[in-house]
């Protein structure tokens, strides 16, 4: 739905992707581990690590009940978000964070609200509804919904509470009296050069840790597992050396190979993301933003997945970039 409250649809006999259960995607991460001689610890949270003189690392820990721990092992992997718990974040201005919130309800619903929003992504656009930002419908099994807000942080102005916008959402949708089942939230802070630190020593960082979150399209899991698949491989090749040199290896080609992966289209979409979304915030970006929907509703679904997700802004030729850019009003 536009921000004239009009809703447009694309459809495609394919399947197109998939609505995630991060519940059930950690528990079976976590069962690969153990399955393949890991150990897995829930509940403790990581402080700090340090490079002992031996060439290993240790890494403390500690719990809600506020036990300490410490693990020695030869690599640390930061996976910490974009907290950068471990591997830090000096300040570069040269290419600042681009920071966003966000939340989400797991609702549960009767059978004809489900069938309802059953079989689609709905997303919800306009400064009316989510000033810089976007609302969201995405279908569960059966009889759950996910609904939720999210939006760019702007230090300039005055944003709205995101519980205002969750509450404005819900009435729209009539969903407002649907029991939640789950309530979760955070934040997304990501640099659209990449410039984070990427290794420190033994130290290494991945997914938001190193700026892999999707500013466009408001989503980061692929692109951390993306991440994932370029260090494990490298760290596989360094399995029990302790040279020095492979530490500086890792730094060059960790950086090298997921810039790679990522493609030319990874700063693009960070810069029209930011544009796009700190933009939407008054009637004339909402005018804006209905050209540009009335553009991309001749286009295909696939075309639209591939614009939002995969970066494929040449499927579109130059007519729509001046939208996205905010050169055409």
């Amino acid at each position: 739905m536009g921000p004239a409250q009009t809703w447009r649809s694309w459809k495609s006999s394919v399947c197109l992707g998939l609505v995630l259960d991060f519940a059930s995607l950690r528990q079976w991460l976590a069962d690969q581990v153990q399955l393949l001689g890991g150990s897995v610890l829930l509940g403790w949270s990581a402080l700090r690590s340090t490079h002992l003189p031996d060439g290993s690392m240790c890494t403390s820990l500690r719990n809600a009940h506020g036990e300490l721990i410490e693990i020695a092992s030869e690599w640390v992997v930061d996976a910490t978000g974009q907290s950068r718990a471990l591997i830090g974040e000096p300040v570069i201005n040269a290419d600042p964070m681009v920071a966003g919130v966000g939340l989400e309800w797991l609702l549960r619903v009767s059978d004809v609200q489900w069938q309802r929003w059953a079989g689609c992504l709905s997303f919800l656009l306009g400064s009316e509804l989510v000033p810089q930002g976007y609302g969201w419908v995405f279908p569960m099994q059966p009889g759950l919904l996910k609904i939720g807000v999210c939006r760019l942080c702007d230090f300039r102005r005055s944003q709205p509470a995101l519980s205002n916008l969750q509450a404005r959402l819900l009435d729209l949708t009539g969903l407002h009296q649907a029991a939640v089942q789950d309530r979760h939230g955070g934040v997304i802070r990501s640099r659209i050069c990449r410039s984070d630190p990427h290794v420190r020593g033994r130290l290494v960082a991945l997914g938001d840790a190193v700026s892999t979150a999707n500013l466009l399209g408001g989503e980061g899991i692929r692109h951390a597992i993306d991440s994932a698949d370029v260090l494990a491989d490298l760290l596989l090749e360094l399995q029990g050396s302790t040279s020095a040199s492979a530490e500086r290896g890792l730094q060059i080609q960790y950086k090298k190979y997921l810039r790679q992966k990522l493609g030319w289209r990874w700063n693009l979409s960070g810069r029209l993301g930011r544009r796009t979304w700190l933009g939407l915030k008054d009637e004339q970006s909402d005018r804006r933003l209905e050209k540009w929907l009335t553009v991309l509703e001749k286009s295909s679904a696939e075309d639209l997945s591939a614009l939002l997700f995969n970066y494929r802004f040449e499927r579109f030729g130059l007519k729509v970039l001046p939208y996205l850019v905010g050169l055409r009003r």
